[in-house]
């Protein structure tokens, strides 16, 4: 018997035009009934992040949708749940402004920029994609040893994608360096995962695994960000922070 409710923050800009938004309601009526996880969500659009206590969520989502309709919104949720160690999941935009917020805030790149949002910037951190990934599907090679691979186990997977841009690889060795690790990868060698060690849980992929099937089984990204959002709900005398 489900025993805590995990309140779940959804970053985003909410659309029915956005297949993933309605995907997730599903996702979290099956990690119910399926695993016992008990998820309470609260949508907050990018404009209204400096007005939602975010410290006080057991997990944060930044989830698809990007261009995101404010930026500045969506970065100072992922730099919450960096810095708060609050369970993290960054899908697709997320996951690329997930990189953003790393970039300026940990690694002092203050100028790298998305050339989807801001296309005459002087430095990209996210550029176009070789071949655009909108409504493919990837193998992605998951490296043994990391969260990744503890989740959905090392080796080769297919994943769904939704999605025209990702990491420049010129910035790998800055990233990298300054803690950020990346555990998922093309066949070409392009990152499509990355996990922050020593975090409770924060992870993010280039590919939507929202996607996966009819949403009835959750992908075990999901579930295990889930799971990680049940134990901070557990914790006895958590405090919440804003």
């Amino acid at each position: 018997m489900t025993q805590h409710t995990s309140r779940i923050a959804l970053v985003g800009d909410r659309s029915a035009n956005v297949r993933a938004h309605a995907r997730i309601p599903v996702i979290i009526d099956a990690l119910l009934a399926r695993e016992g996880l008990a998820l309470d969500p609260y949508w907050i659009a990018t404009p209204d992040v400096g007005d939602s206590d975010l410290g006080g969520f057991d997990a944060i989502w930044a989830v698809p949708g990007s261009p995101y309709e404010r930026a500045e919104g969506a970065l100072a949720a992922i730099r919450i749940a960096r810095e708060q160690r609050i369970p993290f999941l960054g899908t697709c935009g997320g996951f690329q402004y997930a990189l953003l917020e790393y970039a300026r805030d940990v690694c002092g790149l203050a100028e790298v920029e998305n050339a989807e949002v801001t296309p005459d910037a002087s430095e990209y951190l996210i550029v176009p994609l070789e071949c655009t990934l909108m409504g493919h599907e990837e193998a992605v090679m998951i490296v043994p040893g990391t969260l990744a691979a503890g989740i959905s186990g090392p080796g080769r997977r297919t994943e769904r994608y939704h999605c025209g841009y990702g990491l420049n690889p010129h910035y790998l060795e800055a990233l990298t360096g300054s803690g950020l690790r990346f555990s998922g990868f093309d066949d070409t060698g392009q990152v499509r995962i990355m996990e922050l060690p020593g975090h409770p849980f924060f992870m993010g992929t280039l590919f939507q695994p929202e996607l996966q099937g009819d949403g009835t089984q959750p992908h075990p990204i999901i579930r295990a960000f889930a799971m990680a959002a049940a134990e901070r709900a557990a914790r006895p005398m958590r405090v919440a922070t804003g």
